[in-house]
């Protein structure tokens, strides 16, 4: 199986766009790429902008993230299986499923990701939150990435306080004998940034030993829910080095 497992320091960290432009600067060079979202939480009922996406179930809970995937990466699979599991609370899995009496069947998500990967030469996955999120019990976010024995890239913030956060998060999943890819820093507000920014990413490549793939600027382009597809490509070309074909 080839592919990548994006995951982050946090939640709201840009992981989505992330996974979303490496699949959309794949599609653009050639490759068969596919994306999946295989748990999301804080799903939203369909509306009218979502109805008449190819892929959901009416009456089903909506997860904006596996729509933005779809669009980025131009593939024409069913959102069912982009994300078979969408839970309503924007919490942590294991308590958003708690909370609607649910119980997350972990085998619907490795059918769906069986099937990608065989309609596909490349898979990208987007986890849930970061990596130590428990999903179900005591089986966390890295679990389900060495479930699927998918290298990782890890997306972070720019700014102060993300040396601590990468550089635990690398560990972690180093402790559990995953391989990390790279680190790509998103969100960059040039006009904003100081000393700490300048200075983080040399910092962080130091501490992990890993290459800093990119520092992706903020563009508010990149928060529409169907961005230009050639756009995405383009920007995130342009912004990282992915290397990882």
């Amino acid at each position: 199986r080839d592919g990548i497992f994006i995951t982050g320091t946090d939640t709201e960290i840009g992981k989505t766009v992330i996974a979303g432009g490496l699949a959309a600067a794949l599609k653009a060079s050639g490759v068969d790429v596919g994306v999946m979202k295989p748990i999301a939480t804080g799903g939203m009922p369909p509306s009218p902008s979502t109805s008449g996406i190819e892929g959901e179930l009416p009456g089903r809970l909506v997860s904006e993230d596996a729509i933005f995937l779809k669009h980025a990466a131009q593939v024409d699979d069913d959102l069912e299986l982009i994300n078979p599991i969408r839970l309503r609370e924007p919490l942590a899995p294991s308590v958003a499923a708690e909370l609607e009496g649910l119980q997350i069947d972990l085998k619907k998500v490795d059918t769906a990701f069986d099937q990608l990967c065989q309609k596909h030469e490349f898979m990208v996955v987007e986890g849930v939150g970061g990596i130590a999120v428990p999903i179900q019990g005591d089986f966390l976010v890295a679990h389900l990435a060495q479930r699927f024995n998918l290298p990782l890239i890890v997306v972070a913030r720019p700014n102060l306080g993300t040396i601590n956060h990468t550089f635990l998060t690398v560990e972690f999943a180093r402790s559990c004998n995953l391989d990390v890819h790279g680190i790509v820093l998103n969100g960059l507000r040039e006009d904003m940034a100081g000393i700490a920014e300048e200075t983080n990413p040399a910092e962080i490549s130091r501490l992990t030993n890993l290459p800093i793939l990119g520092i992706v600027p903020f563009d508010g382009r990149l928060q529409q829910q169907t961005p230009d597809s050639s756009f995405l490509s383009q920007f995130m070309t342009e912004h990282i080095h992915w290397n990882i074909l």
